[in-house]
């Protein structure tokens, strides 16, 4: 579900309606906090896509957002 592109892991989630989208934003936007890093991201009506880069490292991809797109990803999938 992830790519690598442009030194940014990218992904892009769908959702049955906005509130599940929100819901899943929300509990994404607590785990970012908790792993101090913090994605781009956007969202439009059911979808959501998130870009993760560590700007510390020069705006590439690091263990750091692996870490977080993992845990990303088991949000998600409370959402199947």
């Amino acid at each position: 579900m992830w790519t690598e592109k442009d030194h940014q892991l990218s992904a892009t989630f769908t959702f049955k309606d906005f509130s599940q989208a929100f819901a899943f934003m929300t509990e994404v936007a607590f785990l970012a906090e908790k792993h101090n890093h913090h994605p781009l991201w956007t969202n439009v009506w059911n979808r959501v896509e998130i870009h993760l880069s560590t700007h510390d490292a020069g705006d590439t991809v690091t263990q750091k957002d692996q870490n977080l797109a993992k845990a990303i990803d088991l949000v998600h999938a409370r959402y199947q």
